[in-house]
């Protein structure tokens, strides 16, 4: 029977930090491999550098396709590819991106759940909304275990809130006691395996990019009166796991929440549009009505008159619903913490 020898760490907003940390006091001879997805942009090496000199005692691969998975290495997710663990290697998929992010946190630990079961360890870090939710689930439905940064320890404590929320994690802890507990768990003996579910293997597959239409949609979930906030296609409800979660035709993937904060932003611009248009409204039968009375047409005028002060009451509802779309100011408590 193997150890727990494969460990998944996915962070976004706030992660940098207790990264170091962790990576930082894990020991030379951890044997496992450990695997890094944070959310970062396109053409962005500052994450490769950080871990570099974080773990300088270990030896750190931006991820390639084909590379060999070895005990005691860590490997980062590289921009715009999904970190996909598979028969012993890695492979990097340009399938959909989940949540808007391509690396994207849940299929690195869907992949790994899949392929590795019970041999699983998943770390969630800092982060906005609920990225890694969905993935630290499979984890647990295949048999390995859930570690969640204490979201009083996190810069951006939703990510953590949220598992917290959903899932019955093994282990909630600050981000100076992680690496020691990975230590000590990865030498822990992996328990038997489970059936792993079939609409995992096949999500592993679009993010790998496997070919997605209506009838590969159609075995994971049923359609909602939803649309892709990136194409505009129709969204499906996923039949199983938690959070509540999307993908539309194309395989976009989001959790209810992201689909959410699109939808609230389109809202808000959709009023700011309607604002300028009702007052360009406004003036404009303003300009009629002044010119119908210097034309001496006083009842056009009056008419007009009273068209603007109905056009201007409109613009006034939508323009206090549009200050209370906009978010308040942020408390300066936290002035101090910066991510490096």
């Amino acid at each position: 029977m193997t150890n727990r020898d494969i460990i998944v760490i996915g962070g976004s907003s706030g992660a940098t930090l207790p990264l170091k940390t962790i990576l930082g006091t894990l020991p030379k001879d951890l044997p496992a491999a450990v695997f890094v997805v944070v959310h970062i942009p396109a053409r962005s090496l500052g994450l490769l550098a950080t871990v570099t000199a974080a773990a300088a005692h270990m030896p750190v691969h931006p991820a390639a396709d084909g590379m060999a998975i070895t005990p005691g290495n860590i490997y980062l997710g590289v921009p715009d590819y999904h970190l996909i663990l598979a028969d012993g290697r890695i492979r990097l998929g340009r399938g959909p991106r989940e949540n808007m992010a391509r690396p994207s946190i849940d299929p690195l630990f869907r992949s790994a759940a899949v392929s590795y079961g019970p041999r699983v360890i998943g770390v969630l870090l800092s982060g906005l909304l609920n990225d890694g939710t969905a993935g630290l689930d499979a984890i647990k439905r295949c048999g390995g275990l859930a570690l969640v940064q204490d979201p009083t320890d996190a810069i951006a404590d939703e990510m953590p809130r949220s598992a917290l929320s959903a899932l019955e994690v093994d282990l909630t802890l600050s981000a100076t006691r992680i690496g020691d507990v990975l230590a000590d768990l990865v030498r822990d003996p992996a328990g038997p395996p489970r059936p792993v579910p079939p609409e995992l293997r096949l999500e592993v597959d679009i993010a790998a990019g496997a070919r997605v239409d209506s009838d590969v949609i159609g075995r994971l979930g049923s359609p909602a009166a939803l649309s892709c906030p990136q194409c505009g296609g129709v969204l499906s409800t996923m039949k199983d796991g938690k959070p509540l979660r999307f993908r539309c035709q194309v395989g976009h993937g989001y959790t209810a929440e992201l689909v959410a904060k699109e939808q609230e932003n389109s809202v808000g611009e959709a009023m700011r549009v309607a604002l300028r248009i009702i007052e360009e409204r406004a003036e404009l039968v303003r300009r009629m009505a002044a010119d119908g009375r210097e034309a001496g047409r006083r009842a056009l005028a009056e008419m007009y008159d009273e068209r603007a002060a109905e056009y201007r009451a409109y613009a006034e509802t939508i323009r206090k619903a549009v200050l209370q779309t906009l978010p308040s100011p942020e408390p300066s408590g936290n002035e101090g913490a910066q991510e490096e």
